[in-house]
């Protein structure tokens, strides 16, 4: 099978539920669907994982997000995948691979001045205590910069790594640490398996949830080895395909290409910088034609778009960034950028929309690249509040 750049497109939005009706069953189906949601402590309209879900679901209840990853009905656990995410429970044994990882490594790159005695400190505190945070352990941070984590932290942050506590609960967007063997289900917490067992399941869930994918691409979304992916796609269900202008061999999901049979439409949509459609900046560039970079840690004069610009997704095309922020009941649209004809019209309606759900009356628009056309925003923007 050969699928045009435009048809990859099209198959990768749908599959990352972007394309065609929104999803429905709430933020649990978009976890489902996407098989991990990054975490950031980073919040301007909303923190990133909300963002995600509003992006699938619509202008739902913010609190109906937080009681999907973390209430008492939740079936999730955080780990690190891509990167930092709330992850399915049932892949509790998937990620085996990588808390062998760490436990042949020793450490983490944080420093632990007695590691066997803060270790068994965490975890005799939570014996006998229950769930806690960092800081109810004793701290998060010895008062420093923000990676300047105390003792405890640290030794928890390690035995997160290594698989003997989970964080299954947030209080406050705190982890709560909890032993694994009190936390993970009997069955999940008895299956063992390989390195490669562990890659097919995570190859198989990044395949569903891209679509269509490289082999780098698989490896990217689920933080499995590429050599490892490598090794075991032939014992994957995926599937060989070509796709034009890729270099790379690429990969498709069972029934990944049926909605190329379909009529399916598009949304005007804001996209966190921290969601799964653009996490991997190459495959967004081959996928769209689109340059993104995450620009809250450049020094703000060297910024081109934004501290927190977020791609705008029209149809199935990128076509432009805004980096928003809020003043009382304004969502403040700080830099629009527009990258094609039509993107003044999607922006303008993702604006609107995205203002009607952080509960925003008016949006400010401060600045508009290009600048000539900051006018023709501040109408579309006004008719559709």
């Amino acid at each position: 099978m050969t699928l045009s750049t435009d048809e990859a497109r099209r198959v990768a939005l749908y599959a990352q539920g972007l394309l065609g009706p929104r999803l429905r069953g709430g933020p649990a189906t978009t976890l489902q669907r996407l098989r991990g949601v990054q975490l950031d402590t980073i919040s301007v309209l909303a923190r990133s994982h909300e963002l995600v879900a509003y992006a699938r679901h619509g202008p739902i209840p913010r609190a109906s997000i937080d009681a999907a990853y973390w209430g008492r009905r939740s079936v999730t656990f955080e780990y690190w995948s891509h990167a930092a995410c709330v992850l399915p429970l049932e892949e509790w044994p998937a990620y085996a691979f990588r808390r062998r990882a760490f436990q042949v490594r020793g450490r983490r790159w944080h420093y632990l001045e007695d590691a066997a005695a803060s270790c068994a400190d965490v975890i005799r505190r939570l014996r006998s205590e229950g769930p806690l945070t960092a800081r109810e352990l004793g701290g998060a941070k010895k008062g420093g910069t923000w990676w300047d984590w105390s003792e405890i932290k640290i030794a928890a942050e390690w035995l997160l790594d290594t698989g003997e506590l989970v964080c299954r609960e947030r209080r406050g967007f705190q982890r709560v640490y909890d032993l694994a063997d009190r936390a993970i289900p009997t069955e999940l917490a008895q299956v063992e398996w390989s390195d490669e067992e562990c890659a097919v399941r995570l190859v198989e869930a990044a395949g569903r949830a891209l679509g269509v994918a490289t082999a780098a691409d698989l490896a990217a979304y689920k933080g499995v080895p590429t050599k490892l992916v490598q090794r075991v796609l032939d014992d994957t269900d995926l599937a060989p395909v070509k796709v034009q202008g890729w270099e790379r061999p690429a990969f498709v999901a069972p029934g990944a290409t049926d909605v190329l049979n379909r009529r399916v439409r598009g949304r005007s949509l804001l996209i966190s910088p921290f969601d799964s459609l653009t996490w991997d900046r190459p495959r967004t560039e081959r996928l769209f034609g689109f340059q993104h970079r995450l620009e809250a840690y450049v020094p703000r004069h060297k910024r081109q778009h934004g501290y927190f610009a977020m791609p705008v997704l029209g149809g199935n095309k990128l076509v432009g960034l805004v980096d928003p922020g809020r003043r009382g009941h304004t969502l403040v649209a700080k830099q629009i950028t527009l990258q094609t004809r039509d993107a003044a019209r999607i922006a303008a309606a993702a604006l609107v929309e995205a203002a009607s759900w952080v509960d925003c009356t008016e949006i400010a628009v401060e600045r508009v690249d290009p600048a000539e056309r900051t006018s023709e925003v501040e109408a579309l923007v006004a008719a559709g509040l």
